[in-house]
């Protein structure tokens, strides 16, 4: 979200307004760098692969943020040289590399502009890695969740007393007098409604979760209403993040024949 994305100033088209012509003197497709303070270290198989207090956050029109991380801060002797290459208008040829630790390889689980393109932000000596390809990644001491946080992007959940109704499939499942409102930068309002006030027995267990990084891994519920059941219309975020705390336990709820009224 924030930069690149949504309200954001870089994002393209942007839902925000400034008061004059960003793009007129940025191209088409912006790629903006600054570094960062933490420290970030990756793990694999209970190996420590990386691990720098120099991380680059890179953030591009469109796309979710990465790290860059110096390769000087990588492990040596893990790293082994792939012959996959991409091109990027914005950034140059990307190499790539696998990472072998005692005996696991993980194909192209990163990648290095050695030669980045003419006005792209300095990204020689760094390399990026896909998340997803290491088993975890630890913040300082806390480990991460999801892709890496944008410092740009912030959730705030607040307690109301505004009255929020939700009708599922047109019949009342859920009402309250004392909901919890997320804001989340670039996404719409999601009002979250205590567990005491969702009506008795239209909550059905789901299989399904997701991970959000700001707010933490949210479990989902099937409505049923009159004998219908509609897939994975609630969710709960059982232990959130700080970010979310105030929300915790509570339920959202969204997706076809959903309709959330919120009033004064």
């Amino acid at each position: 979200m924030s930069l690149t994305l949504g309200t954001g100033p870089l994002a393209r088209p942007s839902e925000g307004q400034l008061n004059g012509d960003l793009w007129s003197a940025l191209p088409a497709h912006a790629v903006y760098t600054h570094p960062l303070e933490e420290r970030i270290r990756g793990v694999l198989a209970d190996r420590t692969v990386v691990d720098t207090t120099r991380a680059v956050l890179l953030h591009e029109t469109g796309l979710l943020p990465r790290w860059y991380l110096p390769e000087d801060d990588v492990t040596p002797g893990l790293l082994v040289p792939s012959e996959t290459r991409t091109t990027c208008p914005f950034k140059g040829e990307a190499r790539y590399w696998h990472l072998e630790v005692d005996g696991r390889r993980v194909e192209d689980a990163a990648w290095s502009y050695p030669e980045p393109v003419a006005g792209c932000p300095p990204l020689a000596g760094l390399l990026s890695f896909y998340p997803e390809r290491v088993d975890s990644w630890w913040i300082e001491d806390e480990q991460m969740i999801g892709h890496p946080r944008d410092p740009f992007h912030r959730v705030d959940a607040r307690r109301s007393s505004r009255h929020v109704v939700v009708r599922v499939g047109g019949q009342v499942v859920a009402e309250t007098r004392s909901p919890v409102a997320v804001f989340e930068t670039g996404l719409p309002v999601r009002w979250y409604v205590p567990g005491a006030d969702v009506a008795d027995g239209v909550l059905a267990e789901s299989p399904t979760t997701s991970v959000c990084p700001y707010k933490g891994v949210a479990t989902y519920e099937h409505v049923v209403v009159d004998g219908r059941r509609f897939e994975d219309a609630a969710w709960c975020y059982r232990d959130p993040l700080l970010e979310a705390l105030p929300a915790a336990g509570h339920r959202s709820f969204d997706g076809d024949e959903v309709e959330v009224q919120v009033g004064g």
